[in-house]
């Protein structure tokens, strides 16, 4: 016979389960975030979020570092923020990693190596954003000036990148919270180079990646300048210093 006991604890078990996925979603969709700001967003008290992140932290899904100033800094100890680990990242649709990797050695070895390999992955990265480009175009070109990087970031955020866009002292900042080929992307930086390249001519501006996940830090973060261009025609080529910093997270 079932002991009836035993229900309660089972499901107590799963709501755990549950809501230590959502603890680590929404610093996926978010980016490294603060005790205080996970359990604002998902309705918990801080005590609650803490377990889950010990838990979390344990398991090696999450780890803590010092919060990344952008600017001047304030007064006070820099306030401890949470951030998924490599192993965090990969329970989210990285799986084909390796696969990637392996493509882009194979194009690069295929050209020669060297100088005309890394150009062989460039140009690889530049046509497969590209293949990718129309449903961002039309999004942004649908949407009002003010409001196309906030359409920019809801169109990335349908392809998996959790994306959103805020306000900065002297422009905007792009904020993918995911990466789909992170991995791939620290070995080959011509992915990030060649996707800031795509944002600056889409939005017809100079841009300047800033951080990027690839490179360990816990957001990619695209800065556009305020006063851009945005209203007119997309540039035909980017600007020299968007394709510069690209990837190469100057900050």
């Amino acid at each position: 016979m079932k002991n009836v006991g035993e229900a309660p604890h089972e499901e107590l078990a799963t709501g755990e389960r549950s809501t230590r996925n959502r603890v680590a979603r929404s610093i996926l969709d978010h980016g490294p975030s603060t005790v205080a700001d996970l359990a604002g967003r998902l309705g918990l008290t801080q005590a609650a979020v803490r377990r889950h992140l010990d838990s979390l932290v344990s398991d090696n899904v999450v780890e803590a570092r010092e919060q990344r100033v952008y600017g001047a800094r304030t007064r006070g100890r820099p306030a401890k923020v949470f951030a998924l680990t490599d192993c965090g990242r990969d329970a989210f649709d990285q799986s084909y990693d390796t696969l990637a990797v392996d493509a882009l050695r194979w194009i690069e070895r295929s050209a020669g190596g060297g100088a005309a390999g890394e150009a062989a992955v460039a140009a690889f990265a530049r046509d497969r954003i590209e293949s990718q480009a129309d449903a961002y175009r039309a999004a942004v070109e649908a949407a009002a000036p003010e409001e196309r990087t906030e359409a920019l970031a809801k169109a990335l955020s349908a392809d998996g990148y959790a994306a959103t866009a805020r306000t900065a002292p002297v422009g905007e900042q792009l904020c993918q919270h995911h990466c789909p080929v992170a991995h791939a992307a620290e070995k080959y930086p011509q992915l990030c180079e060649a996707e800031t390249e795509f944002f600056s001519k889409l939005l017809g501006t100079h841009v300047q990646r800033l951080a990027t996940i690839a490179h360990g830090d816990g957001v990619c973060t695209t800065f556009i300048p305020r006063g851009s261009p945005q209203s007119g025609a997309a540039q035909t080529t980017p600007s020299p210093a968007s394709a510069s910093t690209a990837g190469r997270n100057p900050a």
